[in-house]
């Protein structure tokens, strides 16, 4: 006997929902779910259960009495095949023999659709819903979602992956090389040696150049009105947020009030939080949330390397979207960043699969360093990476706010979850794969620590995957170079190893440079070819200067931050202490490769626009998701 719709539901809703009219729904909700379904043009029961109209268990405990099934809320015994990422992808999974049905599923979308047109059926499978069928998965095969999340990647591509070998040998086999090149000049000629010493600092120039080069290139900090059409809510596909937190229950009110002001159809939207297993603290703070059903708490299972990017991992294949953003647990994002995002992705080619967010210091009045951080962050997002991002080079991404294409993605292998700065590896290997990131001007502010020592630790950790990232790409340093082209490999080492490089040698060339010029003569000759390793290691030492000033002032003029600019003067200082924090880098990837060095959140206590009074607004449990 199949299942029979009442005639009022038949002609006025959609049949995912109009089934629960015969179970007492009030029509008016369901009426109200059917509208913001046509209107985002998506199917009704997520229209539903995305806007918190109706529990998810609820809803689904409606379809299994309409179903005549058995409904499943309880432990689950599963058969054999049950498989991660699978069993989830399709919502099917295997139950052990002797159980109520032979297999369980959580349907969406047509699917349940599809389910209501064949009730009856003898072979009804038990029905539950998407998150406890996600949560029984989990639990059953917790070592099988950890392997995956965390040797995916170096099953499918090794070359790509953070090398096996312990950093030691990597850094001794450079150490060596270098004390071999060393030797090599003390013994070739002097002409020879001033040649290669020339092709050096060419070579240095040319990336300090790249730098300075994006100072010509205009790129306005928000997208003016009209210059993008926006799309159509029914255009707009489904787009994933992910979220990582560990330790954050501080911020987790107003994160959930940044994430629910997101000017997106709320049907279209699959936000998943991402916590540590053991993390209570974080987890209690979100349960004492109601969340609707676009946001899922995912509990990581444990495994090793504990990192952000293993976490990603975990709910990347989960991911629903065709377009996909990592927030950190303490971003503001520009309520119409996805929006924003969506159009821009609808104009450009297949082959931009990334785009770059604004990210944005909010509390750099709390101290001098949140003050450096912010210019330090105007110059990178609001500068050198638009300018990147327009000439087709490599971009080194923010890890968060970076807007991708998910099956490219995922295509990619994920995240790298052993590289401790995932998203500066992830932009090289959008590079190397054929793909190009583009600029998104949209802002996203952020909290920057303010007291050296946990900036120390965080920026320790940024440079140790720099290092991490220069390592395992640097293994086939001519086919890489070979894929990514001339310039592209250029920018690509500026970049990245140039980074480290620079921070490593700065003190030395700092103080090398002062001393020449206030205690000894600088040497002059008389001929041009003896002065002319001189003017070049005077030139790339001011140029050097400029590249990390210039950026900075220029980000601040843009954002009308004349206040921020005038401490840029104390920016060689800043470096000093970046150098510092690079030396730390190579002492913890010997000793600590994989470690996170985890920055604490919900400190600041000065904002840019006002954001703490309204955050010391935002209700314990938010009212309206």
């Amino acid at each position: 006997m199949s299942f029979q719709r009442p005639p009022t539901a038949r002609a006025a809703l959609p049949p995912e929902i109009a089934f629960l009219l015969a179970q007492g729904v009030d029509g008016r909700l369901l009426a109200r779910a059917a509208a913001e379904a046509a209107a985002a043009g998506t199917d009704a029961a997520t229209a539903l259960l995305n806007a918190g109209l109706m529990s998810e268990a609820t809803y689904y405990r409606a379809l299994a009495r309409a179903l005549g099934a058995p409904y499943l809320d309880g432990p689950i015994a599963f058969g054999l095949g049950l498989a991660f990422p699978g069993s989830l992808v399709t919502g099917l999974a295997p139950l052990a023999l002797g159980s109520a049905a032979p297999c369980v599923l959580a349907p969406r979308g047509r699917a349940i659709t599809d389910l209501l047109d064949g009730a009856g059926r003898s072979a009804m499978p038990a029905i539950t819903s998407p998150t406890h069928l996600r949560a029984a998965v989990f639990a059953a095969i917790p070592g099988q979602v950890a392997d995956h999340a965390a040797h995916d990647l170096r099953r499918r591509m090794p070359e790509r992956a953070t090398a096996r070998e312990p950093a030691f040998w990597w850094l001794l086999i450079l150490a060596l090389a270098l004390a071999a090149t060393l030797c090599l000049c003390a013994a070739l000629p002097a002409p020879l040696v001033r040649a290669l010493t020339l092709a050096g600092q060419c070579l240095f120039l040319g990336m300090t150049t790249l730098r300075l080069a994006a100072l010509a290139i205009p790129a306005p900090v928000a997208a003016e009105d009209g210059t993008v059409p926006p799309l159509a809510d029914a255009d707009l596909p489904v787009y994933t947020v992910l979220v990582p937190l560990h330790r954050e229950a501080a911020v987790v009110p107003p994160l959930i009030r940044a994430l629910a002001a997101l000017d997106y159809p709320a049907a279209k939207l699959d936000i998943k939080l991402l916590i540590e297993a053991d993390d209570r603290e974080t987890a209690v703070a979100l349960a004492r949330i109601p969340l609707p059903a676009r946001f899922a708490v995912i509990a990581v299972p444990p495994g090793a390397p504990r990192t952000k990017p293993r976490a990603l991992n975990v709910a990347l294949p989960l991911a629903r979207g065709t377009l996909l953003t990592v927030y950190d647990a303490e971003d503001d994002p520009d309520p119409g960043q996805l929006r924003l995002a969506a159009a821009l992705f609808a104009r450009l080619p297949e082959r931009v699969a990334c785009l770059q967010g604004r990210l944005v210091i909010d509390n750099a009045g709390d101290s001098r360093l949140a003050r450096a951080f912010a210019l330090e962050y105007a110059g990178l997002f609001d500068v050198l990476n638009p300018a990147l991002a327009r000439c087709g080079l490599p971009v080194p991404l923010g890890g968060t706010s970076m807007h991708l294409r998910t099956r490219v993605l995922q295509a990619l292998g994920g995240w790298d979850a052993y590289n401790v700065t995932e998203d500066a590896d992830l932009g090289l290997r959008l590079a190397l794969a054929g793909y190009a990131v583009g600029d998104l001007p949209s802002s996203t502010f952020e909290e920057a620590p303010a007291r050296f020592g946990p900036w120390l630790a965080q920026r320790t950790r940024w440079l140790k995957g720099l290092i991490q990232t220069s390592l395992t790409h640097g293994r086939r340093p001519l086919a890489n170079a070979r894929s990514l082209g001339g310039l592209e490999a250029l920018c690509a080492v500026a970049l990245v190893p140039g980074t480290v490089a620079s921070a490593l040698a700065y003190p030395v060339c700092l103080a090398a440079a002062l001393w020449a010029v206030l205690v000894r003569d600088i040497p002059t000759a008389s001929v041009f070819l003896d002065n002319l390793v001189t003017g070049l290691a005077i030139t790339l030492f001011g140029a050097g200067l400029a590249a990390l000033v210039l950026p900075s002032l220029l980000g601040c003029a843009r954002r009308g931050w004349g206040d921020l600019a005038r401490s840029a003067p104390w920016m060689p200082l800043y470096f000093l202490m970046v150098s510092l924090a690079a030396w730390l880098a190579l002492v913890e990837l010997l000793r600590a490769p994989t470690r996170w060095n985890k920055t604490q959140h919900g400190l600041a206590r000065t904002s840019r626009r006002g954001r703490l009074r309204r955050l010391r607004s935002v209700p314990r449990h938010p009212a309206t998701l």
